[in-house]
């Protein structure tokens, strides 16, 4: 894809990468979505960047105050993520932008490696999809986590304690599930608000600037 592009995109440089985690380093909350989108995170070079489940899950981030801006359309526009970090357990866009299991198994030590370097500030985690719920179980117990036997099943809204870590199924930001109602902005804006009460991070009402006070400092 990053040779062969769409022609809205043709004078693009593609990414064309394994497409790294976006936000900081020292993040709070953490979201694990699927993989980079074909023409989205593949072209931009940044997680959910440039696609239509990109503009869903940004806008609601900034909704509750956890972004800088409610678009993303490239890595140099400016945005910036407060507190929260974007990951997914497949790295590369996959064919037909459907991941296999084989993919997200090879990527696994990615992520495993991820969530080890985030442990020390890390307290909740937002998995959007079963695809993502299934892998983030297992790299969570290899990075030392404690994930309960037998392991949870995913579903929207389902909240499980993991050690010291919030975990927080949510319905994907696909265009599917979003288009069809499955899940609106307000169910979105919900989980997180949630996960970030439960990650400690401060948020705000619909398109307010977040209020960074009682001495802490803003993530970015």
């Amino acid at each position: 894809m990053a040779r062969v592009k769409r022609a809205a995109f043709a004078d693009w440089t593609y990414w064309g990468r394994p497409v790294p985690g976006f936000g900081p380093a020292d993040a709070a909350l953490l979201v694990v979505g699927l993989a980079p989108a074909a023409h989205g995170a593949n072209r931009t070079g940044r997680m959910f960047t440039g696609d239509r489940s990109g503009d869903v899950l940004y806008a609601a981030l900034h909704d509750v105050g956890l972004a800088s801006q409610p678009t993303s359309v490239r890595a140099d526009d400016g945005l910036e993520l407060y507190g929260v970090r974007i990951t997914s357990p497949v790295r590369c866009a996959p064919p037909e932008n459907k991941p296999t299991p084989a993919e997200r198994d090879a990527c696994r030590a990615w992520l495993v490696e991820e969530l080890t370097l985030l442990r020390p500030t890390l307290r909740a985690v937002v998995v959007l999809g079963g695809f993502g719920w299934q892998a983030t179980l297992p790299a969570l117990a290899e990075a030392g986590w404690p994930v309960p036997r037998p392991r949870p099943v995913f579903g929207h809204g389902k909240r499980v304690t993991v050690g010291e870590l919030e975990l927080f199924g949510c319905f994907h930001v696909s265009q599917r599930n979003t288009f069809t109602g499955l899940l609106t902005p307000e169910m979105l804006r919900e989980v997180f608000r949630t996960a970030a009460d439960a990650a400690g991070l401060p948020t705000s009402g619909p398109g307010a600037a977040p209020v960074w006070g009682s001495g802490r400092r803003k993530l970015g």
